[in-house]
């Protein structure tokens, strides 16, 4: 079926420059989440209807074979915006589902059904049943339970606002009858505004079959227009994604303390401890332990790694029986063997560290590669770049890097090479041998320390 994203609007409670659609939900811009739930739908590019800072959307969704744009300007109705999107449609199609930018949690399954229901019916639409619904378009039925309208709020009467069942905006349209309806919309309503949903009553004129679908959640229809909605869905998605791994057997010390902002995949006895962040593609592999406030995004922790609290870890792998933390830091390119060691205020930037070694206290490892059984000591430093390039630290197996040590790459450490503390590393050091370097100690006599003058 074609499909057609409403994502033209300015939003303005949300009191900020950036487009609506764009405002990020879990991490990622409310439109990202719409095209993910919707993708693998057409065989057509979908349609997204942009207005409001229209190349700062097509910037952030430009260059996709499956997305194409229709610009909606000015802005005059979701009836108005479909009938801008009409031409990039597929007419072969004989259904295009119509989703809203700003509604951002619908899921695959909802879509599935209103396509499947789509091929007995000419239009679907995605109800539901609110205890409040004040602000909502209701959903006028006759006196059969047949849909015959859809009125929204500022034209509806007394008796109609009393219904329950409310529009989602959210519908599958028969193609081939959409460009004669579109034409006939009025905009003879408080808003002055072409409504998509006046098509409900074109299509009921014409005896047409209309059929409704409820979703499961009703946080998937919810739409957002100010901070605090944003916030409010942010925080149902966030217990949703908590209840998910709650049921998947993850024990979360506190389920109402974590943020997914991407995708979590854990595997069995994974511990989560309060409020750690993920983002982007986490894996958790078997009996993995995260402390408290750890940051992880595009990481990899395989099995029985202890992850302790303040971590920071952004697209590294650890590997097995690790311990990391607290207060370390992973960044892009850190590849732990396993059985390793790292402690805390201890950085790594795209180095790989061998079996079993151990970076414990307070050291910068960059561009290096570590073999393994290596203890490196607090306060060392790989010198990495002179300001222009970078350039690599290679450390052999068993090796020993003393305390407060500097290696001024390019440099190589034999293996079973000992490093005295407080050497400053300017040439290679040979295998099993002591290399230090340090001026001569002294003590001067009849020396005093000066005084503060009078």
């Amino acid at each position: 079926m074609n499909i057609v994203i409403l994502a033209a609007g300015m939003g303005k409670r949300m009191h900020s420059v950036l487009p609506k659609v764009l405002q990020p939900l879990a991490g990622r811009p409310m439109l990202e989440h719409v095209l993910e739930a919707t993708s693998g739908f057409s065989s057509s590019p979908r349609v997204v209807v942009v207005g409001h800072r229209a190349e700062d959307v097509k910037a952030r969704f430009g260059g996709r074979d499956d997305v194409t744009f229709a610009l909606q300007e000015p802005q005059l109705g979701t009836g108005h915006a479909l009938k801008v999107a009409f031409d990039s449609l597929d007419p072969s199609d004989p259904k295009t589902l119509v989703c809203l930018g700003d509604v951002p949690l619908l899921s695959r399954e909802t879509i599935a059904a209103m396509q499947e229901e789509a091929s007995g019916q000419d239009l679907v639409l995605l109800t539901v049943e609110l205890p409040d619904p004040t602000g909502y378009g209701r959903i006028v039925r006759d006196e059969f339970g047949r849909v015959t309208a859809i009125v929204e709020e500022k034209d509806a009467t007394v008796q109609e606002k009393a219904i329950r069942e409310v529009n989602t905006g959210i519908m599958v349209l028969p193609t081939d009858r959409l460009e004669r309806w579109l034409s006939n919309l009025s905009n003879e309503n408080a808003q002055g505004e072409y409504y998509l949903t006046d098509v409900i009553g074109l299509a009921a004129a014409e005896n047409a079959t209309i059929s409704t679908v409820h979703p499961r959640h009703v946080y998937e229809v919810e739409g957002v227009n100010s901070k605090v909605q944003l916030a409010r869905l942010e925080r149902m998605w966030q217990r949703a994604q908590a209840h998910r791994l709650l049921e998947d057997g993850v024990t979360l010390l506190d389920p109402e303390r974590i943020d997914i902002r991407g995708r979590l995949t854990c595997g069995r006895d994974v511990e989560i401890d309060v409020g750690c962040v993920f983002e982007g593609d986490v894996v958790l592999e078997d009996k993995v332990r995260v402390g408290a406030y750890c940051v992880l995004k595009d990481t990899v922790v395989r099995r029985g790694t202890e992850i302790l609290p303040f971590t920071h870890s952004d697209g590294a792998e650890v590997g097995e029986d690790s311990r990391v933390g607290p207060y370390s830091r992973l960044r892009p390119g850190a590849r732990l063997a396993g059985e390793n060691h790292i402690g805390n205020f201890v950085e790594i930037k795209k180095s790989s560290v061998g079996l079993q070694s151990k970076i414990n206290h307070l050291s910068y490892v960059g561009d290096a590669e570590v073999g393994a059984r290596v203890n490196i000591g607090a306060g060392t430093i790989t010198c990495n770049y002179d300001g222009v390039n970078k350039f690599k630290t290679v450390i052999g197996d068993d090796a020993f890097i003393g305390s407060d040590t500097q290696l001024v790459a390019p440099v190589t450490v034999g293996a079973g090479a000992t490093l005295g503390a407080g050497t400053t590393l300017t040439r290679n050091a040979p295998e099993g041998k002591l290399t230090l370097s340090r001026a001569r100690q002294m003590t001067v006599e009849h020396w005093v320390r000066p005084k503060k003058k009078e």
